[in-house]
């Protein structure tokens, strides 16, 4: 069975063709920077390596993009669209409705729209693929893979908020958590690597979106995204933890709508609203040169991780390993160390040596004396959908 899985960002597409069951990949590639004029494509077979740098506008553009170079008559991989047997799609926000893989109907699709609303960055880009790939694979099976899945075992009294109960109860108002999907896959090669089935793991995964989980025994028990993902860390367009009372005094005093408070908070704050960048490549390479605004944004992006490290060794009672993932998470060695730095207290101590190197293979960055071990996993969301895809319809 042959499952493409598409894995829309909020500025990226991932995607992945995979043999199944064997999970040999077929093609691979990357769509990023959407929206920018720098975007750029890559496209990966096993005797072809293809980088492309053009204006793509949407996410819809992306998708058409990744399906001509499938079915290219010279480097494609596909002679036929029917030659897909499944798609599999990352969706973000599964509120209440969605606890497990689903196959996808139009009920389905009407609840991912409704959803949108909680996850205005990520679910109507994922819906957007789904119905780009119903259009182009109309043959092939639609499988929607949910990134608040892994998230439901966090008891209630992490998920749940203080405020009057008929919330929860009537309106599902409630911590949801988000990059399950990833988390579920980092941390379940984590244990693996530990050999230590029961253990408790803070999963780390950064990229253009960013979150921590608690994960204790592979199961998930607090999470830094919560209703939305709009809170916890730092991330390339979202604020993170801010206080409420802003938004009230944005609104009530500075006369902003409450639909540019959401604007702000979603796409003009975070690593852009401190630098005027949002890829931490472009930032990185500031601070190298000495802008002031792109150093201190870095040594908040890493204080904010340290803060949550420092929580959830406290909830659970101690700690075996931290797993940096994701675009940033694996790739860069100035957050990792910076993040690292002064953590002797949680038996937290960086190899700087180890940590400098690049690899794609499961890592241990740590110092041979680290009472908790430093782990660089590279996140691989597209495995894990094209599994729980191939579970279901398989």
């Amino acid at each position: 069975m042959r499952i493409l899985v598409l894995n829309s960002g909020s500025s990226s597409i991932k995607f992945q063709l995979f043999q199944m069951p064997e999970a040999d990949v077929i093609c691979s590639g990357l769509v990023e920077r959407i929206g920018l004029d720098d975007a750029k494509l890559s496209y990966t077979t096993s005797s072809d390596k293809i980088e492309k740098v053009s204006q793509i506008k949407t996410h819809k553009e992306g998708l058409k993009l990744i399906a001509k170079y499938l079915m290219d008559d010279q480097i494609g991989v596909l002679e036929s669209a029917l030659e897909i047997d499944a798609v599999g799609h990352r969706v973000v926000h599964g509120g209440s409705t969605f606890a497990k893989t689903v196959e996808v109907t139009n009920d389905v699709k009407q609840k991912i729209s409704d959803l949108s609303a909680l996850a205005p960055l990520h679910n109507p880009a994922n819906l957007e693929g789904i119905l780009v790939a119903e259009e182009i694979f109309p043959e092939a099976k639609q499988v929607a893979v949910f990134d608040t899945a892994f998230h439901q075992t966090i008891p209630v009294e992490a998920h749940k908020y203080a405020i009057p109960n008929k919330y929860l109860e009537e309106n599902h108002i409630r911590l949801y958590g988000f990059h399950g999907t990833s988390h579920k896959y980092v941390s379940e090669k984590a244990i693996d690597f530990l050999e230590k089935e029961k253990s408790k793991i803070i999963t780390i995964h950064l990229g253009n979106g960013c979150s921590m989980t608690a994960v204790e025994n592979g199961r998930s028990i607090d999470h830094t995204l919560g209703f939305a993902p709009m809170n916890g860390l730092i991330m390339g367009t979202r604020s993170g933890d801010i206080d409420p009372a802003v938004i009230f005094y944005m609104v009530n005093t500075l006369g902003h709508s409450l639909e540019d408070v959401n604007m702000l908070l979603q796409k003009e704050s975070g690593m852009l609203g401190l630098t005027g960048y949002s890829d931490l490549r472009d930032i990185e390479a500031e601070a190298e040169k000495g802008n002031s605004d792109c150093r201190l944004a870095l040594k908040m992006n890493a204080y904010r991780i340290k803060k949550f490290i420092g929580s959830y060794v406290a909830v659970m009672n101690g700690l075996d390993a931290i797993v940096f993932t994701a675009g940033i998470g694996e790739n860069s060695d100035v957050i990792r160390k910076m993040v690292c730095e002064d953590m002797n207290f949680f038996g937290i101590q960086l190899d700087h040596e180890k940590n400098s190197v690049r690899s794609k293979d499961i890592r241990d960055i740590s110092l041979s004396s680290s009472k908790t071990k430093i782990l660089v996993i590279p996140t691989n969301e597209e495995l894990e959908i094209a599994k729980q895809s191939f579970r279901l319809i398989g």
